[in-house]
């Protein structure tokens, strides 16, 4: 394959950017798009609200007149554990989405290491998605449904999604988050290149920490010491016909600390092109 890819920043990456500054940085660094997320706060990273306190369409309007698509906005945190709460906030965040012009809303499982039997909380998950369904179709969206590897996580492999995405007829309006840390944590060999919607890249090189202890708070810009196998699940994930995007998604404090990260990221994004082209070759 060619070692160019269409790469993308979410906000994660650098969250002590404002929204704009965001997407200039996107700009500056040749990527497809952004990634929005209304968590940042709640994991004191910042003190700014949510598109920066400004209108979500200013935003949105904003990125599109620089060239960069709104891939997404994150996040629904514990979707499946469905209740009138969780509806209020799937119809908050698609109605940001639709005002600001995202392409998707995310919607992230409950990590909270619960012990039940995989009936319900397969059936939980089902429940929670034939809900949300009809709201998508409402709004014409898509929603991203991202797997953690985590061992607590509620849902930990893409299999199980796609199943539960089948089960529902929601083919049309869900799609996978192939993030290659949670694959990585997950032990998941199977890909789903038709159901993905995006990728996120993030690398881990500690050789100190266990796949089992790995934690968010490890993961950095994907370096040549990688041990997650980014180059490895990109190519496969090429060849077996993905097309979309390639979102950088580090949330080390080192990389939001960092003093240069746009030219931390372009050392990073360089490397990952060559390694795809040299797996290619």
């Amino acid at each position: 394959m060619s070692g160019r890819i269409d790469f993308a920043l979410n906000h994660m990456t650098a969250p002590r950017l404002e929204s704009r500054a965001l997407v200039d940085l996107a700009v500056r660094l040749g990527c497809i798009g952004v990634e929005l997320r209304n968590d940042l706060v709640d994991k004191q990273l910042t003190e700014r609200a949510f598109f920066d306190g400004e209108q979500p369409g200013a935003i949105g309007a904003y990125a599109r007149s620089k060239g960069i698509r709104l891939l997404g906005l994150s996040e629904v945190y514990g979707f499946n554990r469905w209740s009138e709460e969780m509806r209020r906030k799937v119809r908050l965040l698609i109605d940001q989405a639709k005002e600001s012009g995202a392409e998707s809303i995310s919607l992230i499982p409950s990590n909270d290491g619960a012990d039940m039997s995989d009936d319900r909380r397969l059936g939980e998950l089902r429940h929670a998605l034939q809900e949300i369904l009809p709201m998508l179709d409402e709004a014409d969206i898509v929603a991203l449904v991202e797997p953690l590897g985590f061992r607590t996580s509620s849902l930990r492999r893409k299999g199980e999604a796609v199943e539960a995405i089948e089960a529902v007829g929601g083919r049309h309006r869900y799609k996978l988050v192939h993030d290659t840390f949670h694959h990585f944590l997950a032990e998941e060999d199977a890909f789903f290149p038709e159901y993905t919607g995006i990728v996120h890249i993030s690398g881990v090189v500690d050789p100190a920490v266990s796949a089992g202890e790995m934690q968010d708070g490890d993961r950095i810009l994907v370096t040549q010491e990688d041990r997650l196998g980014n180059v490895a699940q990109i190519s496969a994930l090429h060849a077996a016909g993905y097309k979309g995007a390639y979102s950088y998604e580090p949330f080390a404090p080192s990389v939001h600390a960092a003093p240069d990260i746009e030219g931390e990221l372009r050392a990073s994004m360089k490397l990952v092109e060559a390694g795809i082209a040299a797996a290619g070759s």
